[in-house]
């Protein structure tokens, strides 16, 4: 019984005095601290390719008035690895002493950009961890591959700001134990209190003005940075969601508007999927404009199997390939045919892989529910005129069903064949037939003869 009462009562007064006995780490100045003004920099939500332009900004007007500090204020749950590793460089390369004020929430990449700052401050309550790779939308932990190149990011981090790599690591990789911090079989996630024990976090301080307090630098002006209403924009059509409903918009517009005749509402959905997803990845520098061209090619080459080549080849093949290739190096930051490493790629493959299944699902859908629209019927082509119905044309031959004959001319797959001494103008379902071969009329429907070689 005393030894539990004595458990609870290390457990409840640890944290205080381990508090009090870490004060802040004064920053290390090397001529000095700047005579600029304090910038805070507010590093929440998903992290995403518009929050790093956006930090990259952020710090770059820091350093132009010449900075003291930059406090990056973080509550964020992760993102994108790619995304993360960009923020992390900037922030490691920061030429003014950086602190990252965790407010709350720093899980997974936010884990890896509050590492990349020379302080790390936690309000009471916040946590930090969590960094393990997840595949798309599912949430399962990613191949080793992806874990390890995660792992080498937490590292590296860690050791370039004199942090503990063991205990970064362990916060991506569950397998791996460190002694009295993580046990085996669990991500590491640390709250305030235990992370000032173990010296991930330098502080832990109530407000950005209390560190700015802690640091000496209340007497400094403070210039609290903020998004753009052009960066909030490029990072809203920027998000993964977006993403994927414009190209559903730019595939799905495509898609209708090669099924109906003429350029109506379906192609100008699709134009306007394909300018809000391209000029926000080009302005966020993801998309160049050999991936635009690409896209472009991809789409003639379809447009020249449907009208120009009938049947589904070369050049269909060729132009789907391109238009989905073109469709992934694009939501993926990348400098002429050089890509980041494949775990900064696959969240690419997911949103489009997602957004291929929505389109697949939205035809079936549109193409059973549609028809039977009041106000939509009349713009629907009915699919098929049936003899049964009481529709009929002006001319029937179902005097040819059955009949036989040779083929006048070769059939590619249309043609001509005589039954009897009548030309009769034929089509086959796809297969070519020599000139001069039996064939036999296998289907009439109006002036449509339908046949088939005839195999004696």
């Amino acid at each position: 019984m005393q030894r539990s009462v004595a458990l609870l009562l290390f457990f409840l007064v640890a944290p205080r005095a381990l508090a009090q006995e870490r004060a802040p780490k004064p920053l290390v100045f090397d001529d000095g601290p700047r005579g600029g003004p304090v910038f805070i920099v507010p590093v929440n939500g998903m992290i995403d390719n518009g929050l790093a332009r956006y930090i990259t900004r952020a710090v770059g007007d820091a350093d132009a008035r010449d900075a003291a500090l930059t406090v990056f204020e973080i509550d964020t749950f992760g993102g994108l690895v790619d995304a993360a590793d960009k923020i992390r460089k900037t922030v490691l390369d920061a030429p003014m002493p950086t602190v990252a004020m965790i407010n709350k929430n720093a899980a997974s990449a936010g884990a890896l950009i509050s590492y990349a700052a020379d302080r790390i401050v936690m309000v009471p309550g916040a946590s930090i961890g969590a960094a393990t790779v997840v595949e798309g939308v599912g949430g399962d932990a990613a191949p080793d591959k992806y874990q390890s190149y995660m792992r080498g990011l937490m590292r590296a981090t860690a050791e370039a700001n004199g942090r503990d790599p063991r205990i970064a690591e362990s916060m991506v990789d569950p397998e791996l134990e460190v002694e009295g911090v993580s046990e085996k079989g669990k991500v590491l996630t640390l709250s305030s209190a235990e992370a000032l024990a173990l010296g991930v976090a330098d502080s832990i301080l109530a407000s950005t003005n209390e560190v700015i307090r802690a640091y000496g630098l209340e007497a400094a002006s403070l210039v609290a940075h903020r998004e753009t209403t052009a960066e909030r924009i490029l990072r809203f059509l920027g998000s993964p969601v977006i993403q994927s409903i414009l190209m559903l918009m730019m595939l799905g517009g495509l898609y209708f508007e090669l099924q109906t005749p003429g350029v109506g509402f379906a192609g100008a959905v699709a134009l306007l999927g394909i300018a809000l997803f391209f000029a926000p990845h080009y302005l966020l520098g993801l998309v160049e404009v050999w991936e635009v061209v690409l896209f472009v090619i991809g789409v003639l080459l379809v447009l020249v199997e449907l009208l120009v080549l009938p049947g589904f080849g070369i050049a269909g093949i060729s132009g789907v390939v391109l238009i989905l290739f073109s469709l992934v190096v694009s939501l993926v930051g990348n400098v002429g045919f050089s890509f980041p490493p494949l775990p900064s790629i696959m969240p690419g493959v997911y949103t489009l892989a997602v957004t291929l299944v929505l389109l697949v699902l939205t035809a079936i859908a549109a193409g059973r529910l549609l028809p039977g629209v009041s106000h939509v019927s009349n713009l629907v082509l009915t699919p098929e005129l049936r003899s049964s119905e009481g529709y009929t044309t002006a001319v029937t031959h179902t005097e040819y069903l059955g009949k036989t004959g040779l083929a006048l001319t070769a059939l590619r797959p249309s043609g001509a064949m005589m039954i009897g001494d009548v030309r009769v103008d034929v089509i086959t379902a796809g297969e070519f037939i020599e000139k001069g071969e039996t064939v036999r009329v296998v289907s009439v429907r109006g002036t449509r003869v339908e046949v088939r070689r005839h195999e004696t």
